[in-house]
């Protein structure tokens, strides 16, 4: 099951406007369960280095069907996925990627965003993911 394109603008509608109520300027990326790109938009004079980390904090929490906070956790010295960044051509493990579900709880996509701290990439992507 995939997201829709239908879906991916709701999902991208609640964050942007998640991001404007906390004042902040994202790079916002919705992919489907293949983990490719359906949707994505920059705010205006949001950062243009964001741009790819929202993309690829999105394929990381659907390659690995966990947020990319939890991922992070993981990924720390010491941890069972120490390194896991550098593989799968480069993925982002901090918070701002989010699985999307559909209303029976399926994987049907996962939002990415970047474009402030990791604590507000992280709310806006939920506010976006929450919105199915």
């Amino acid at each position: 099951m995939n997201i829709t394109l239908e879906e991916a603008e709701k999902v991208m509608l609640a964050a942007k406007n998640k991001s404007t109520a906390i004042n902040t300027k994202m790079n916002i990326a919705i992919v489907d369960a293949g983990a490719n790109l359906v949707a994505f938009s920059r705010m205006d004079g949001a950062w243009l280095g964001s741009l790819d980390i929202s993309i690829k904090k999105a394929k990381t929490a659907r390659y690995f069907n966990m947020n990319t906070g939890a991922i992070g956790e993981l990924s720390q010295p010491g941890q069972p996925l120490f390194n896991i960044e550098h593989s799968n051509n480069g993925l982002i493990t901090f918070p701002g990627g989010v699985l999307i579900k559909n209303a029976t709880g399926e994987i049907i996509g996962a939002i990415g965003v970047s474009g402030s701290s990791v604590e507000n990439d992280h709310t806006v992507a939920e506010a976006g993911a929450l919105a199915l």
